[in-house]
């Protein structure tokens, strides 16, 4: 992807200036953005895969001033007829199960793969919406196919509904109002009141979402990983307080005991390296409900293509993939990086791979996490 280059996909802007002009800062509308586009999926299709149990679903019903959820899986009597107004199925994670949809998502990767999330599908029936509401990270609104009109605007009062079983604003006042066509595309920056339904029948709209990883999750994410890369003569230190004398004051937490557990994290965090390849191995970790098959084909030498589930990245030092890190260095971590950024090695590059690189290669082919090409 050339990030300085004009593209239909942003209006017109290279990917290089809508970073810095919209990104977590103001909306963007799109018209044609994908023109001629086509959803991912059908109604059919659609349905058929909220049922799976491996799928993240949800079933929104709005009744009044009623609202009613259920997670999936959702059997098909588990939805109201398609005629019904105002109810909304999503699907989240599509990229995961179908590869017009990976390959929708792929149109975004001038953002870094770390924040990265999914792209979800919601089919609406008439004046289906899930509520006015906001976001904690930037979403583009997709519309494939029918009509949503979107009613959007800074928060100023974030109160919610009381009640239901959504995070609905109780009190939000849109600043703008657009109706988006098939192609069409809607960019909002993190926690923008916005409401869609669908108008003039039933209607369908991918969501390109991103991770926000929160800062206290990720320092216990990472504390809990650190220990794992440690050295073995660092693992499994044992407390010794030879000097302990008697006390009169069982209850009080030994100064040194506090020094142990200080020292502890001291050398859990004495090495960047371990830090940045814990980091990496979390960014990269696949959802839980992810799952890969094992087809036995490990022969590389046509190329390979990362599967559309795995999730790669790289540093300075270590290149990551589903949550594992790998040292890399020289011409190997060059074409292991360009895996990760481009999604495919070509059988030239994979036979300039050293031995050691080919092995490993051959494991994630045989573990299902990229798929050998031209066999």
């Amino acid at each position: 992807m050339q990030i300085d280059q004009p593209m239909t996909l942003l209006g017109g802007l290279s990917p290089e200036t809508f970073m810095r002009r919209h990104w977590q800062k103001k909306p963007l509308l799109v018209r044609q953005a994908l023109p001629g586009v086509q959803p991912p999926v059908t109604r059919t299709q659609m349905f058929a895969l909220a049922q799976q149990e491996d799928v993240e679903s949800r079933v929104i019903v709005a009744k009044g001033d009623t609202w009613k959820l259920r997670h999936g899986p959702l059997p098909r009597q588990a939805l109201p007829a398609v005629k019904q107004p105002r109810w909304t199925l999503l699907v989240q994670g599509l990229d995961l199960h179908v590869a017009e949809a990976h390959e929708m998502l792929s149109r975004f990767r001038f953002v870094p793969q770390a924040r990265l999330d999914d792209l979800m599908i919601s089919w609406a029936s008439e004046g289906g919406g899930v509520g006015a509401h906001m976001d904690n990270y930037d979403v583009f609104l997709i519309q494939v196919h029918g009509k949503r009109r979107w009613r959007i605007g800074p928060v100023a009062d974030e109160s919610l509904v009381p009640g239901v079983p959504l995070k609905l604003l109780a009190n939000f006042e849109p600043t703008e109002d657009v109706v988006l066509e098939p192609g069409d595309m809607l960019y909002l920056p993190p926690r923008w009141g916005h409401d869609g339904i669908a108008v003039d029948g039933e209607c369908m709209t991918c969501s390109v979402g991103f991770r926000v990883p929160c800062e206290d999750d990720l320092a216990r994410e990472l504390l809990q990983r650190l220990p794992e890369l440690m050295d073995e003569e660092e693992k499994g230190r044992l407390y010794r307080d030879p000097k302990q004398l008697a006390t009169a004051t069982p209850g009080q937490i030994p100064a040194a005991l506090s020094d142990f557990a200080r020292q502890a994290l001291e050398r859990a965090l004495r090495d960047p390296s371990r830090l940045q390849a814990a980091l990496g191995e979390i960014l990269s970790e696949p959802k839980p409900n992810v799952w890969f098959e094992q087809d036995g084909e490990t022969d590389v030498a046509g190329g390979v293509a990362l599967h559309r589930r795995s999730r790669m990245m790289y540093d300075e030092k270590f290149v990551f993939l589903n949550g594992e890190s790998f040292h890399a260095g020289g011409r190997d971590a060059r074409l292991m990086r360009r895996l990760a950024d481009a999604g495919a090695l070509s059988a030239r590059e994979v036979a300039t791979l050293s031995n050691d690189a080919r092995e490993l290669l051959e494991d994630w082919a045989a573990a299902g996490w990229v798929q050998p090409l031209g066999s």
